[in-house]
């Protein structure tokens, strides 16, 4: 009422106060009728034609370093050309519309040609056979969108001068999938292109650079077995959404290390939304949950010694070679040959040489995609006498010193065994040294030895897997104790004393009995990797123990010097089979091997298997180095000189060292 009585005055002020201020109310009143009640069915098709898609993101994947930090497996930046499809949505239409002129036109002029070869005019019916069908259309729609896209593809190639496939199937799909992404229509550009791209991109249309993460191996083809691979991914993982509309570029382990620990490696995934219309293109988007980068992995192995090792090993073809730790069961190196170059796998298979590189898995004879070192059976042959050598002397039928005459040949019933070594006397040193099968055939068959061989293949965990590589090793073949008891016989006996017949080892397994008799007995678990720590984390996430002992030899330091020793004087004796492994001022304990492998029941010709288990320094043992090598002449001609390669390796890397620790020694660069 007050403000009815001011109004009744004659104050213009007040009153033109009033009148806006109707007039302001009058006007959201009517806005809001507009928008509740004339406009409500625009804005409902508004909200039909809108929908959210969910995009996973993929995380930084966690980086795998040696035991000096040196990088394995990193993230490098990647490049790519991308095609904005919604940003050509008005180059599809006008292409479109054009082409659909041109068929009407077209399809008038044969409806002409139709009507006067007729001397009529068309019925309805004739007539609808020229005119543009929805099939046509929809033909018209995808011909025209190709195109398009197909020549700024084609502009594009010109420009960077290199040729860009660009398959109509490839568009097609991610047109009808996922047109809300960009599509990559250029992989990897190399830092001169991306310079030449940068400096037209005002002339691309629809391109946009990206930048992207990508696995990157920096020694290619360097511990490649161990580290294994990865390629790309579209499925999801445990304890993640599953219901992705679409999904970036992503990666997961397939073998090796990738694959053991990809969870760990992997990261958490993060997502967006993408608001789309309704042809398919992208309006907005948001990202609600980031991505979290993986946890990176520090290994046992020596970035430095496995190069050296696998040089020395590559040359001769088809093998493995391990080196051990003796003090703790580190693995310092493994290598298998022949190998692969990781960085083809992550590329793709649409590259030339990632195709090359995958016909050569494809090979049955070198098989690169086997650890050798882990997943492959080999008869041990002679390097396993140093354990019915250590089963002799616990048994007390085997006198070091005594003397055995050779024929030159072993009789086990009626069957003729043939010796390597020549005829004449043998003690434990020169029977070791030259490898001589008839007297190991002899000190196997006394009786209560095959026993003791069979319980210090137990305590060696032979034919059981080690662990190191879940679900990437096999167990090997080794009898048990019911086995010896039971439909067994003298010559499988003697057989066995030679590593030959029910026994089949791996290198890691060699590596570790190799490790065992230089330690003292100890059976250490071998270790890869050292610790998980996560990124941004000052402390390891997980630390694995390092020393774990697995089992005992359970045999006398007196049995383990008498084999040491004889082990010592096969690398020194000029007659010995591992004198070429020989290092002046620098003992080294070792065994030869030479091991014929069986298929389908018989001898393989050119198939026999070599071996040479080593370790060193002999004072103070700390290095136990294996190799093996398919088709190989000798243990001493073939495998010998690796093992020597890598011998020189670990000096010098003691030598490092020691320059950098300053006048504290090492190990090894206190020799001579």
């Amino acid at each position: 009422m007050l403000i009815l009585d001011q109004l009744k005055k004659d104050d213009p002020h007040l009153r033109l106060l009033a009148t806006v201020t109707a007039i302001g109310l009058a006007i959201l009143l009517g806005g809001l009728w507009w928008v509740q009640l004339v406009s409500s069915e625009y804005y409902q098709q508004k909200l039909d034609i809108q929908a959210q898609r969910t995009v996973r993101i993929p995380a930084l994947r966690g980086a795998i370093v040696d035991r000096e930090g040196r990088l394995l497996a990193e993230n490098r930046p990647n490049y790519n050309v991308d095609l904005y499809l919604e940003d050509l949505s008005p180059k599809f239409d006008a292409a479109f519309l054009a082409a659909l002129r041109q068929t009407r036109t077209e399809l008038a002029r044969r409806a002409a040609e139709a009507a006067k070869q007729l001397g009529r005019k068309l019925t309805p019916a004739e007539r609808k056979e020229f005119q543009v069908s929805d099939a046509m259309v929809n033909d018209l729609h995808r011909v025209t969108r190709y195109q398009v896209s197909s020549q700024i593809v084609a502009n594009l190639g010109v420009r960077l001068q290199e040729t860009i496939p660009f398959t109509e199937k490839v568009f097609e799909r991610r047109y009808s999938e996922a047109r809300a992404l960009p599509l990559p229509v250029v992989r990897q550009l190399s830092a001169t292109n991306v310079a030449r791209f940068e400096e037209q991109s005002m002339h691309t249309p629809g391109l946009e650079l990206d930048v992207q993460s990508l696995r990157y191996y920096p020694h290619g083809s360097l511990a490649a077995h161990l580290l294994g691979y990865v390629t790309r991914n579209e499925i999801a993982t445990d304890g993640e959404l599953a219901e992705y509309s679409y999904r970036l570029d992503d990666y997961a382990g397939k073998a090796g290390l990738e694959l053991q620990f990809d969870k760990e490696l992997r990261g958490v995934a993060g997502a967006k939304s993408v608001l789309v219309n309704n042809q398919g293109y992208r309006q907005s988007e948001t990202v609600w949950a980031p991505s979290e980068p993986g946890a990176s992995l520090a290994l046992t192995i020596d970035l430095d010694i496995q190069r050296a090792t696998e040089l020395a090993l590559q040359p001769k073809g088809r093998g493995a070679a391990v080196v051990l730790d003796t003090q703790n069961g580190d693995v310092l190196a493994m290598a298998s040959a022949p190998a692969y170059n990781l960085n083809m796998f992550v590329q793709g298979l649409d590259t030339a040489a990632a195709a090359k590189e995958w016909e050569r898995f494809g090979d049955t004879n070198s098989r690169p995609q086997l650890n050798r070192a882990t997943y492959e059976n080999y008869p041990p042959g002679s390097i396993f006498k140093i354990v019915v050598a250590l089963a002799g002397l616990e048994a007390g039928t085997l006198n070091p010193r005594d003397t055995f005459q050779s024929p030159g040949f072993a009789m086990v019933g009626h069957r003729r065994i043939k010796d390597t070594a020549p005829p004449g006397p043998y003690d434990l040193d020169r029977a070791l040294a030259l490898s001589s099968n008839s007297y190991f055939i002899e000190q196997g068959l006394k009786k209560g030895v095959l026993p003791r061989i069979v319980e210090l293949g137990r305590r060696l965990h032979l034919g059981e897997k080690s662990g190191l590589l879940p679900g990437q090793e096999t167990k090997g073949i080794f009898p048990t104790a019911a086995d010896i008891t039971s439909g067994w016989s003298d010559s499988t006996t003697a057989n066995l004393s030679i590593g030959q017949g029910p026994i089949d080892v791996t290198p890691l397994q060699m590596a570790v009995m190799t490790a065992a008799v230089a330690n003292g007995g100890r059976v250490f678990a071998p270790r890869l990797v050292t610790r998980i720590q996560a990124y941004g984390a000052e402390q390891p996430s997980q630390v694995f123990p390092e020393g774990v002992v697995r089992d005992n030899l359970g045999v006398s330091k007196r049995s383990l010097d008498w084999v040491r020793e004889a082990m010592v004087h096969d690398v020194e004796d000029e007659r010995g089979t591992g004198h070429a492994c020989r290092i002046p001022g620098f003992r080294i304990g070792g065994k030869t091997g030479t091991a014929q492998v069986e298929k389908n029941g018989h001898i393989a010709k050119g198939a026999q298997l070599t071996w040479f288990v080593s370790f060193a320094p002999y004072e103070n043992p700390r290095y136990a180095v294996v190799v093996t090598v398919e088709s190989g002449a000798s243990g001493g001609l073939t495998c010998a000189p690796v093992a020597r390669q890598i011998y020189q390796a670990l000096r010098e890397r003691e030598a490092q060292k020691e320059r950098k620790a300053g006048p504290k020694m090492g190990v090894l660069a206190q020799l001579p």
